[in-house]
């Protein structure tokens, strides 16, 4: 990965491409690529669909290589959903693909006029930028059949569906998995909307012809990818219960402490918890045929995903992770794993984020719009944003507007982006995240449920406030440095208990860039992408108020342990003085 690809879209006479060297940003890979360009090139008061914002594609550092867990790819801009600095990070082939192709970024630049939509081609013998407005008003799964019939099934593919083009502020980029299907996605804040802005549908990448990435010390390379491995499968969480249950393992796990947010956060447990939790799911896709245990990217070792099939056993959409789950079923009130199974696929194909949709839909059905438990009425609202009608636009652009819109004062969102599954109040630290996060509410920026509830890497008690701050300062930092390696997120489980398989992932990282690295290089990385963010948010208007949750989560006590958030204000605003 020795080049960064520039295509301004706005160009006189059309798209023009320039290849360069990495410059400044050698040595980065995904989000501390993604994060590093747009704080230094975009302008941070820029409109987020206008021709100064970039949307910067980055696979990891360690991607395209034989490493396992290196296939997540960093997309990055400013967002139109949260106005902040965002990287919203996939898997699938794309990030894998890319890097052989030896691209460290791609970069979208500019906007075209006119209304003709783009193809992007990337191959060995370079760049193509194509107009193809035979793929207007496709959604995912249509433009990646219709793709696949021009370039075939060994590249990767990256899309937008009708609500990127329409520029909706829930809109996702979908990269597809190892079977072509478009159900790995790029969801948060809003990136969808912005390579819709840029009129790109769709990127074709093939490298036929390339090898794998050569790391500089091939055996020690392959020494620590198997000491990796190893402990990755023998920890219980990524060698046992990712594997057999998925992601949607933990709804049970929630539903028990009492964190598990239900009917717009009214309640932190679900009486229907047991019917959409991963053991019923799992059973439910052996039982049709499908899969409970499936790699979302070649050379995936956790194996988390899985395949769904409806009644009749065909394949109806990915498995659904937890938050989809959640989003769509306790959240709403409803029960039924085959309408959140249909959700999930409207969600994918439309290319709306599965998180802000469901929360959307609760913020709606607070409202009145239709009624807490509607199943077939949430699946009417989706068809409307696949529609996008001024309805559909509305619950499209996520669950700050759709609250506004229709007056209601329940909203869990933090800097306008929708909380995920895990209510702040019975867990303390996932607040704290929620809150400071630089690309407002988000879960994967600092997981402290792995300590709070699942006691990995020790035991901070999620009711109380001791130690959340801490917690959660040094979950963003090691986030951010995983982020930039293209490594799952999972990976952590095991790292933070078993000290070997971190010396293993430093061994990794050392021995394919041929240097030593050491636990203090992996936080300075993590601190340099945090503090790029943060300067990013201050230049765009962004302070120490905006790093709050919403009030009535610190004003209305949750059941069962009936109380709110507890986190002071001068606390939260220490989470980042290192």
């Amino acid at each position: 990965m020795d080049k960064i690809a520039r295509i301004n879209m706005g160009a006189a006479g059309g798209p023009t491409v320039t290849v360069e060297g990495l410059g400044e940003y050698a040595g980065l890979g995904g989000r501390a690529m993604t994060s590093l360009v747009v704080a230094k090139e975009v302008h941070p008061l820029c409109h987020p669909l206008g021709a100064e914002n970039k949307l910067v594609i980055a696979p990891g550092m360690l991607s395209g290589t034989t490493g396992s867990m290196t296939g997540r790819l960093s997309v990055g801009c400013k967002s139109p959903l949260t106005g902040t600095i965002k990287e919203s990070n996939a898997g699938g082939q794309a990030a894998q693909v890319l890097a052989r192709l030896g691209y460290a970024a791609v970069i979208l630049e500019g906007k075209p006029e006119g209304d003709d939509l783009y193809k992007i081609l990337i191959n060995k013998d370079g760049i193509q930028v194509i107009v193809d407005n035979s793929l207007k008003e496709l959604d995912n799964y249509p433009v990646i059949e219709k793709l696949r019939k021009e370039y075939g099934d060994k590249v990767a593919y990256m899309s937008i569906g009708t609500a990127g083009e329409r520029k909706l502020l829930a809109a996702s980029i979908a990269c597809t998995d190892p079977e072509l299907r478009p159900t790995r996605h790029c969801g948060r804040g809003g990136v969808g909307a912005v390579m819709g802005a840029k009129r790109v549908k769709a990127i074709i990448l093939d490298d036929a012809g390339m090898k794998m990435r050569p790391p500089k010390d091939p055996e020690k390379y392959r020494d620590a990818n198997r000491k990796f491995v190893e402990g990755l499968r023998k920890h219980p969480v990524t060698g046992e219960g990712l594997p057999a249950y998925g992601t949607n393992v933990l709804t049970n796990v929630l539903n028990e402490a009492g964190g598990y947010p239900t009917y717009n956060f009214k309640t932190g447990q679900y009486a229907g918890a047991a019917n959409i939790s991963g053991e019923a799911q799992a059973e439910l896709e052996v039982k049709r045929g499908g899969t409970a245990t499936h790699g979302c990217h070649r050379g995936c070792v956790i194996q988390c995903s899985g395949i769904y099939n409806d009644k009749d056993g065909h394949y109806l959409t990915k498995q659904p992770e937890y938050e989809t789950v959640w989003s769509h079923g306790g959240h709403c009130g409803i029960d039924d794993l085959d309408t959140i199974a249909r959700l999930d696929f409207m969600d994918d194909n439309i290319g709306v984020d599965t998180i802000e949709m469901g929360v959307t839909i609760g913020v709606a059905m607070d409202a009145g719009v239709i009624q807490f438990g509607d199943r077939e009425g949430a699946i009417r609202l989706m068809e409307e944003v696949g529609k996008g009608t001024p309805l559909g636009r509305i619950l499209g652009s996520g669950a700050a507007v759709t609250g506004k819109v229709f007056g209601v004062e329940r909203v869990p969102v933090v800097k306008d982006q929708a909380l995920p599954a895990y209510d702040p109040r019975p867990i303390q630290g996932i607040g704290v995240t929620y809150a400071t996060s630089t690309q407002g509410a988000d879960h994967t920026a600092g997981y402290a449920i792995a300590t709070n509830i699942l006691k990995v890497g020790g035991d901070v008690d999620p009711l109380k406030t001791e130690g959340q701050i801490e917690l959660s300062r040094n979950l963003q930092i090691a986030t951010a440095a995983i982020d930039s390696t293209g490594m799952c997120l999972f990976i952590a489980f095991a790292i933070m208990d078993q000290p070997e398989t971190f010396q293993a992932l430093l061994d990794m990282l050392g021995s394919f860039h041929g240097i030593t690295m050491t636990g203090d290089d992996v936080v300075a990385l993590g601190k340099k992408v945090l503090s790029a963010e943060r300067d990013f948010n201050t230049r765009a208007g962004f302070s120490k108020q905006h790093d709050r949750l919403p009030r009535f989560f610190y004003t209305e006590p949750v059941a069962p342990h009936n109380q709110t958030f507890m986190m002071k204000d001068e606390e939260l605003d220490d989470v980042f003085n290192w």
